[in-house]
């Protein structure tokens, strides 16, 4: 079992850029409102930060009390706010509405749109996904910073499809696939495979990503684990047990671990006898999020800690 280090990562310069929206969440409870800084890519980021991994945001927020709570919510993780990402004249809102199980829809209030800035180095990750790669006219300039990165950089996306923000099926599926050339690690969830997908298992939506381009392609199934698979090798991992509070921020924190994980790893995340542990690390992510309200992921050693204790107590499947 691998053990693990915050100060594996140097902090001399962003390890991982996220590109992408952020906003705040509003939940309806019995007991009233609550607000969350939210939104998938800043959710990411923010887990990352967690883990103790140098990361930056480039994203769109107003200069409005959502926002100041926004970059204060990063901040207080050592995210770093890329300049131009103040640029919105409000910050956009998802209201959530729970459902009994805790899983979670939403109605947005959103406008997505990039200033016309570039990060000043490439990073060793950089990481998209969710609104931001849909919504006119911010999406073109996420895949503009697409192609001028790929090359140089592991790129990771993460579609987290919301079909409310979204045009045609067709549309939404063709965009989806036009940035898959340019990303090498892909995740969804089994409801965005069978939204994209719906007349395919997910083993074969695991190929297509794959004969797309993807090295590693991952698919998460909830509370009964994820799919992982890559060119030559593919396994079923388990979920972690847990109580559920919520859902919010599950695949943020999973996507989080993983980079986390790829980070670490190197090349060597992308064999077969990695992925076990991969999957293991991201499950025990998730499944420490959804135990409490929110999006609120795992510091490294929470982490740890439930990795150490997986010595003596099992995943269950």
């Amino acid at each position: 079992m691998r053990t693990l280090h915050p100060g594996d990562f140097a902090h001399n310069q962003l390890d991982v850029l996220v590109i992408g929206e952020a906003l705040v969440d509003i939940v309806n409870t019995q007991e009233g409102s609550i607000s969350y800084p939210g939104g998938s890519p800043a959710n990411v980021a923010y887990g990352l930060g967690r883990l103790g991994v140098p990361t930056g945001l480039l994203t769109a927020i107003g200069d409005d009390e959502h926002g100041t709570a926004i970059t204060t919510h990063l901040h207080s993780a050592g995210v770093q706010l890329l300049p131009g990402s103040t640029s919105l004249e409000r910050t956009a809102t998802a209201t959530a509405i729970l459902a009994t199980d805790g899983s979670a829809s939403y109605e947005f209030d959103i406008r997505w749109e990039l200033a016309p800035v570039a990060p000043a180095t490439i990073p060793k990750v950089l990481h998209t996904g969710s609104i931001a790669t849909f919504l006119a006219p911010g999406a073109a300039t996420v895949r503009t910073l697409l192609e001028q990165s790929h090359d140089s950089c592991l790129v990771t996306y993460d579609p987290n499809i919301r079909p409310a923000l979204l045009g045609s099926h067709s549309e939404a599926k063709q965009i989806f696939e036009d940035l898959l050339p340019l990303t090498d690690v892909i995740k969804l969830s089994d409801e965005d495979a069978h939204w994209l997908y719906p007349a395919s298992s997910l083993d074969d939506v695991a190929s297509r990503l794959l004969n797309h381009g993807a090295r590693l392609a991952v698919i998460t199934r909830g509370a009964e684990g994820a799919l992982l698979a890559t060119p030559g090798a593919r396994l079923n991992a388990p979920s972690a047990k847990t109580r559920v509070a919520d859902t919010i921020g599950a695949g943020d924190s999973y996507m989080a671990a993983l980079i986390f994980e790829l980070l670490a790893r190197g090349e060597k995340a992308f064999a077969p006898s990695a992925l076990e542990s991969i999957g293991q690390t991201a499950a025990l992510a998730a499944a420490i999020t959804v135990s409490r309200p929110g999006a609120n992921p795992p510091t490294s050693d929470e982490l740890q800690a439930r990795l150490e204790g997986l010595q003596q107590q099992p995943l269950s499947v």
